[in-house]
């Protein structure tokens, strides 16, 4: 809860930060050129790269094998593609970041084996308690 708290008013501010720096060295005119400009060509790029993820996980499918990969990818994809449209350099660094199939796998790969490994972690834990035990029958029938 903390954590989204301190997105939703970090986030913004960062922006608001990069926003004043940018447009002061730049210009007005082209900080707001250069944010449509992202946004235009992120969501372009973004189309191209989920159409490609979609092609390969229709082949993984076709050979009969689970596209993991795929559907983690074209999340990614289809979440880089909601940063690049807002408007802010800080999340169109990390939508570009995301859109690129070199960083993208490498940030899913970071994450993927965090979650493994806590996943692991979980599962070796007992949740059972070991004992024996013994099958006592009634001899006198009551």
């Amino acid at each position: 809860m903390n954590t989204v708290i301190l997105l939703i008013i970090g986030i913004p501010l960062i922006e608001i930060y990069l926003f004043i720096k940018i447009g002061s060295e730049i210009g007005a005119l082209n900080t707001i050129l250069l944010i449509a400009i992202t946004a235009i060509v992120g969501i372009w790029y973004a189309r191209y790269e989920g159409f490609n993820t979609l092609r390969s996980g229709m082949s993984q499918i076709v050979k009969n094998e689970l596209p993991l990969y795929e559907i983690v990818s074209g999340a990614a994809i289809a979440f880089a593609a909601l940063l690049l449209m807002l408007p802010g350099f800080a999340t169109d660094i990390i939508g570009v970041l995301l859109i690129f199939p070199v960083t993208r796998k490498i940030i899913l790969s970071k994450y993927s084996r965090n979650y493994s490994s806590k996943r692991k972690s979980k599962t070796n834990k007992k949740d059972y308690i070991e004992g024996e035990y013994e099958d006592v029958d009634d001899k006198d029938g009551k």
